[in-house]
């Protein structure tokens, strides 16, 4: 049986240079100032095997706050306004909104998928569920995924 890993939180002054050259790494790499681990270790000073055995072990402190992904799909009439309203209660409860699908409406209704994180969410999920369910024009909002 695999043991459990250990995690700490250590000021990063305290951290062996590597470890710092990684994240930097990493952080080209997200960002896209660099488009290959190959450019990405080159500018961080490190080389390629050094960042293959840390990438996975070593991370910013604020990466591990982040709130979870949670997907919501809301069926809405087909009204002016409605989606509008609907993303600023997503706004106003400190969710912030990643991705938005809207279907073509059918019968005069369409289906909406809203990829949200969580992090600064000022309530509960379920208080913003039922929020979004109490608004007129929603017929139906639901936590998909999450």
């Amino acid at each position: 049986m695999a043991k459990k890993p250990d995690y700490y939180i250590v000021e990063a002054q305290a951290l062996p240079e590597i470890f710092r050259r990684v994240v930097e790494a990493r952080r080209l790499l997200e960002t896209g100032e660099a488009e290959t681990v190959n450019q990405a270790t080159a500018l961080s000073g490190i080389s390629r095997s050094a960042f293959y055995k840390y990438k996975d072990a070593v991370r910013p402190f604020q990466d591990m706050l982040h709130g979870r992904i949670v997907t919501f799909q809301l069926m809405l009439k087909d009204l002016p306004g409605i989606l509008s309203h609907v993303l600023n209660l997503f706004a106003d409860s400190g969710a912030n909104i990643l991705t938005i699908n809207q279907g073509l409406p059918v019968s005069g209704c369409a289906i909406v998928t809203v990829n949200v994180e969580t992090s600064g969410l000022h309530g509960t999920l379920q208080e913003l569920v039922e929020q979004i369910n109490g608004t007129q024009g929603v017929l139906r909002g639901e936590i998909l995924a999450g």
